[in-house]
């Protein structure tokens, strides 16, 4: 057991024998040690040479002075040598380094005059070297072996060439000063271990953190633009690069006024007043909807803002998400609970219509036949709304279909043709479901033909491409009396409807549809009288 306790106490750390990067950590300062340790030994010799004269030594012990100070230069080249080659392993190595320290120092010590010649002083360097190096315990074994150099030394010394005994105090003075300072390089050397783990493992925490942070960032479906002060880009990602319909290459800086126009605008108003900074905006460019955020960067003072592009498309998707798993719900409750009554109801009323001919009777079951028969139309409309997430799309040429429904619809309204007034270029295809624009384009028709004067020309079916020919937009105009703005805010909501007969699901149920097959329904104003709805069909629609 005490064995054991004794071995443990004095072995290196398992450390040294670690890794090639920790075991770097060792041989570098070893290195540097040795060449100190030949320093050391070049000024010995020059100072042998130059103060011989001084010392109060004969010649013999000049010239072993001399021997001695090239036989530790010697072994100090081949211990670097051998540092050099990492061989032998690392341990070795130090204890050769150091217990040549001790022999030679002792040694020199003796042909200079003994222990007040102060030449052991240099072992105090070299154990506290040893001490740094080694980061453990053996530290004390070699000031043990100092110190029986230095007292064994000296007790030569009285006996051959008649040294003062009074001097073993000094030599017991230096010899303690050897634990003291072996003890002191050894708890440094542990703090400095421990702070090295430490500052490893919280690099290591750090780096993986960054690593997380960066995994996120580049994967999170929002933009995240990182600007300096100076309105310079210092990180983005991918989603950053898809709503603003730009790409960026991380070897290049980058302005933000490169990037958009409308966010350096914005990032300047947000420093003047940081109440700013949540508005919802159009990009220009991809002509995508996003929330700008602006979350200020500060160290001592500000240094730049993260701009957070929140995609607004797919947080009305997730929304929508919701909303068609609900409306299944309701769709399905309703055809069960509604449209049965009516049924029963509708009967009942024709039922009575049979009876004898009542003035009044006929009134009130008129009045039923009307109000069932508007229940049931709001329960299919609500039922369309189920059909949002079935889309079959296809290619269709607007050239050929607008013709041919403008005539259905004429012909289903009694209208003459002409009523309808058409500017289609040729060949402008796009991809949508056709039951979807039929749907669409039917309730954007009656609409303009209800409020219309039914003139030639009344409504006009207007398709243009725009400069860049990545879109189609078509115009639905009507020469009706307008919409006024209290009405054009509440007009895409559902239920809303300034016709007693309509059920105020139109325009609403048409807008879904249009967004599920990635375009836009939008009222645009007119400087004169009628009504402008515009349908914008998404880049992935119009080829």
């Amino acid at each position: 057991m005490a064995e054991n306790q004794a071995s443990s106490f004095w072995q290196f750390p398992k450390i040294q024998l670690a890794t090639p990067m920790e075991l770097e950590e060792f041989w570098r300062p070893l290195y540097f040690f040795g060449l100190y340790r030949l320093i050391l030994g070049g000024l010995l010799l020059l100072l042998a040479v130059l103060f011989s004269q001084a010392l109060s030594i004969n010649n013999i012990q000049q010239v072993w002075v001399y021997r001695i100070c090239l036989l530790y230069i010697f072994l100090t080249l081949v211990s670097l040598v051998g540092v050099s080659i990492r061989k032998p392993r690392f341990p070795l190595q130090l204890a050769f380094q150091v217990g040549t320290d001790i022999v030679i120092f002792s040694t020199m010590s003796y042909f200079s005059g003994g222990i007040q010649s102060n030449l052991g002083m240099l072992l105090l360097v070299s154990l506290a070297g040893t001490g740094l190096i080694s980061r453990g315990r053996i530290t004390l074994f070699y000031a043990a072996l100092a110190s029986i150099a230095i007292l064994l030394e000296h007790a030569y010394s009285v006996l051959t060439q008649d040294a003062s005994t009074a001097l073993f105090l000094q030599a017991g003075i230096l010899s303690a000063s050897f634990f003291a300072v072996a003890w002191l390089a050894h708890t440094l050397s542990k703090y400095a271990v421990a702070s090295e783990k430490l500052a490893f493992s919280r690099g290591v925490d750090l780096s993986n953190m960054a690593e997380a942070n960066r995994l996120m960032i580049q994967d999170m479906p929002d933009g995240f633009l990182v600007v300096d002060e100076r309105g310079t880009l210092r990180q983005y990602n991918p989603s950053a690069e898809r709503l603003l319909g730009i790409s960026l290459s991380a070897d290049n800086a980058y302005l933000l006024s490169n990037c958009s126009q409308l966010l350096d605008a914005m990032f300047a108003a947000w420093r003047q007043n940081k109440a700013l900074g949540h508005e919802i905006l159009r990009l220009p460019t991809t002509n995508r909807l996003v929330r700008v955020r602006f979350l200020p960067v500060h160290r001592q003072e500000f240094w730049g803002a993260v701009l957070v592009l929140e995609d607004m498309q797919r947080v009305q998707d997730q929304a929508q998400q919701v909303k068609l798993a609900a409306l299944g719900r309701l769709t399905a409750n309703i055809a069960h609970e509604v449209r049965n009554p009516l049924s029963s109801i509708s009967y009942a009323a024709e039922l009575l219509q049979e009876g004898p001919a009542d003035p009044a009777q006929t009134r009130l079951t008129q009045i039923i036949l009307d109000n069932t028969a508007r229940l049931n139309r709001m329960v299919q409309d609500v039922m369309q709304l189920n059909r949002r997430d079935r889309i079959n799309a296809a290619s269709i040429d607007l050239a050929q279909y607008l013709p041919r429904f403008a005539e259905e619809i004429c012909h289903a309204k009694r209208l003459p043709i002409a009523t309808i007034e058409m500017k289609v270029p040729l060949e402008c295809k796009v991809r949508f479901d056709q039951g979807h624009l039929d749907q669409v384009l039917w309730n954007l028709c009656q609409n303009a033909l209800r409020y219309s004067q039914n003139k030639t020309g009344s409504v006009k079916l207007q398709l243009t491409r725009l400069i860049d020919e990545s879109q189609l937009i078509l115009d639905v105009i009507d020469d009706g009396p307008g919409i006024n703005d209290d009405v054009a805010t509440k007009l895409f909501e559902p239920f809303f409807t300034t016709d007693a007969g309509g059920t105020g699901l139109g325009l609403y149920i048409a807008r879904e549809l249009c967004e599920a097959n990635g375009a836009i329904l939008e009222l645009r104003p007119l400087v004169d009288v009628g009504a402008c709805f515009r349908i914008v069909f998404g880049v992935n629609n119009a080829f």
